[in-house]
């Protein structure tokens, strides 16, 4: 294993450890992943997984962030509607 190989497998399992508390605190925080944050979540480790192919992770992880952001507009559009 040389070292991207290592350090992208350290940042699979600190986000891996991210969404397991995510799901066991979910209750606590009262709002759940909305489904559009989900899928941008697993694109972005898929991205990392397949970081091997520099064009295809970068991708991944690009369609990813793209859907992280249209959710946090939705959301924060939501909010001004709402108020």
């Amino acid at each position: 294993m040389n070292t991207a190989q290592i350090y992208i497998l350290i940042s699979i399992i600190v986000l891996a450890i991210i969404m397991v508390i995510l799901v066991l605190t979910r209750k606590k925080i009262g709002k759940p992943l909305s489904k559009l944050a989900t899928i941008g979540f697993l694109f972005i480790i898929t991205g990392m997984i397949f970081g091997e192919n520099r064009v295809v992770g970068y991708s991944l992880m690009g369609v990813g962030i793209i859907l992280a952001v249209i959710d946090m507009i939705r959301q924060i559009r939501n909010r001004k509607i709402k108020a």
